[in-house]
């Protein structure tokens, strides 16, 4: 993001710094939402390898624009790879993350048992769903403070009133707490799944 020194440079209106906020609070809510997805339950779930980045043709792809991923069952994971030259590349990528599973591969099917989450384990996933909550109120903030300090310099730049600056703020303020209480319920919803049997 840059900053404006000056108010020559600063061509934001209200309406426009306000959109702004409100599309970086959305996008840091997406990177929440995916985020969260990864996060193990003690069910089987595609979103605990869409996002798994695998080595091939020379660079980082997401499985899931290299196969077709699906939960036909509570404890399994199938992986369908588009191209059978990537298996491989695959199954290397699931071997080095953290999801700790091991594959199992037929032909260019790949599959995944995911066995029940010991408690501890769930109590680790727990953290990790608070911690990702946590890290995502801290950038929501950041957003707030930039929308801040932009409003500040429009006023100086005589561009918005004091009041108008004093109301954006608010409105800024407001975002911010809807999109911290969405963060929250996102959380509080992946802890019920991670505890769930």
């Amino acid at each position: 993001m840059v900053f404006f020194q000056n108010h020559k440079d600063f061509a934001m209106g209200a309406d426009d710094i306000l959109l702004d906020v409100e599309e970086r609070m959305e996008k840091t809510l997406d990177g929440l939402k995916a985020d969260l997805a990864g996060i193990r339950t003690g069910r089987a779930n595609p979103g605990l390898v869409d996002s798994l980045r695998v080595e091939v043709y020379g660079s980082s792809v997401p499985i899931k624009q290299l196969a077709s991923v699906g939960a036909p069952d509570p404890n399994q994971i199938v992986i369908r790879a588009f191209d059978p030259g990537t298996v491989k590349d695959i199954e290397k990528a699931i071997q080095a993350s953290t999801l700790g599973l091991n594959p199992q591969v037929d032909g260019h099917v790949i599959r995944l048992n995911v066995p029940p989450l010991s408690a501890e384990v769930r109590r680790k996933m727990v953290a990790r769903v608070h911690e990702l909550c946590e890290e995502a109120k801290v950038a929501l903030r950041n957003v707030r403070r930039d929308g801040n300090r932009r409003v500040d310099q429009a006023e100086k730049a005589k561009e918005v009133s004091e009041d108008e600056r004093d109301d954006i703020k608010e409105e800024i303020q407001d975002l911010t707490k809807k999109y911290e209480s969405d963060a929250n319920d996102l959380a509080k919803a992946r802890e019920k799944e991670v505890l769930e049997n």
